[in-house]
């Protein structure tokens, strides 16, 4: 439930250079979430290939983007099992106004990556 410290940087800065393309957006689609009382802890569920966590925001190519964006939260991952404790997630999830919580699902990984939003 942390960044992989084995995570390859040529990796994380693929993930990296296509987030800033989507980052306000996404930044929003939390604050919106929180704001509206849906959870505390916004989750972002990114991938190459459609799934099933969450709802989708952005598709492949919607925003010159190589990802597919989706928006959940905590609870739903508490639901499907995909998080086994909330305090140790909880103890792990950062600021949701400086960092978006991706949930990377790609081939060979799986897991929660904390960016932090560009500075303006």
């Amino acid at each position: 439930m942390h960044n992989d410290p084995e995570l390859d940087p040529k990796y994380l800065g693929k993930i990296s250079a296509d987030f800033v393309k989507v980052a306000d957006l996404l930044k929003e689609a939390s604050y919106q979430i929180i704001r509206r009382g849906f959870s505390k802890f916004p989750i972002f569920p990114v991938s190459k290939t459609e799934i099933p966590i969450g709802s989708k925001l952005y598709d492949r190519g919607q925003l010159e983007n190589d990802w597919i964006y989706n928006a959940s939260f905590m609870e739903e991952f508490m639901q499907r099992e995909l998080i086994k404790s909330e305090s140790d997630f909880k103890s792990i999830y950062k600021d949701p106004d400086e960092f978006c919580c991706l949930f990377v699902v790609d081939e060979g990984f799986t897991n929660f990556i904390f960016i932090p939003y560009p500075v303006d």
